[in-house]
């Protein structure tokens, strides 16, 4: 088995990208950021009239993309406690890591899968966050 699978409750994909694919019994998510479903709007990321980010708030970042997650792994008929593996890509480890790490650290407290954190230059849209996972799926 080998199926694309797109959320109709995780905001669209910002390219030409299925929100996950099931191949056997594995679930691989596509990159997954903290945007609103049917908005470009980012919570906690003011812009300024250039599109920079002027100021942004990595505490309602990582709160909205664990939600866009969840909305994923839910929909392509998995659940949070199967994520085995999430790659987390965030734009200033020095200054986010410790509320990311704690934020995390209250989603995952009973399924704690294994988990990369990288820092990134930037990613494609003006977010601070990311999430790359696997969850298995009967």
């Amino acid at each position: 088995m080998n199926e694309k699978i797109n959320s109709t409750e995780a905001p669209e994909p910002v390219g030409l990208y299925p929100h996950a694919r099931r191949v056997g019994n594995l679930l691989f998510l596509s990159g997954v950021g903290p945007r609103q479903k049917g908005s470009k709007q980012i919570p906690g990321v003011t812009l300024n009239e250039d599109g920079t980010v002027a100021d942004y708030d990595i505490q309602a970042q990582c709160h909205s993309v664990f939600h866009n997650v969840k909305m994923i792994v839910d929909s392509a008929g998995s659940s949070w406690d199967k994520i085995v593996d999430v790659t987390v890509f965030l734009t200033n480890m020095k200054d986010d890591f410790k509320t990311y790490n704690r934020i995390y650290a209250e989603y995952f407290a009973d399924n704690q899968p294994c988990r990369t954190t990288v820092e990134v230059l930037s990613l494609p849209t003006p977010i601070a966050i990311e999430l790359k996972c696997i969850a298995t799926i009967e």
